[in-house]
C-alpha cells in the first residue's frame, strides 16, 4: 500500500521549514509527541540538533523508526520472561 508523501510547514528553533514524509511517519511522530506531552515542533527541533548528516525528513524518519524498533524490543524483552502456570504460582508464593 502506497502512502503519500505529505508536506508541512514547522517552526523549528525559531524558522519555518518544511518537511515531507509519508503519513504513517507523520502519524509515529504525533504518538510520540503525544507520549512525551511535547509538541511536534518541538520533537522535530531536538531531532535537528542531533542529527548528523542525513536530510531533515530523513532524519525524522530514522527517529520514527527507531523509536517503533525501541518500543518493539521492550515489548519483546517483557515477553521473554517464562510464564508460570497457577501451580507453579502457587508454589512460589
Amino acid at each position: 500500500m502506497k502512502s503519500p508523501i505529505i508536506k508541512r510547514s514547522i517552526s523549528v528553533a525559531g524558522h519555518k521549514t518544511n518537511i515531507s514524509l509519508e503519513d504513517a511517519f507523520w502519524t509515529g511522530l504525533r504518538e510520540i509527541a503525544r507520549s512525551r506531552a511535547m509538541s511536534i515542533s518541538a520533537i522535530i527541533a531536538d531531532i535537528d540538533m542531533r542529527r548528523q548528516h542525513a536530510n531533515l525528513s530523513s532524519a525524522v524518519r530514522l527517529f520514527v523508526l527507531e523509536h517503533a524498533q525501541a518500543e518493539a524490543a521492550a515489548r519483546a524483552a517483557g515477553s521473554a520472561a517464562p510464564e508460570r502456570s497457577d501451580a507453579e504460582g502457587a508454589r512460589a508464593s
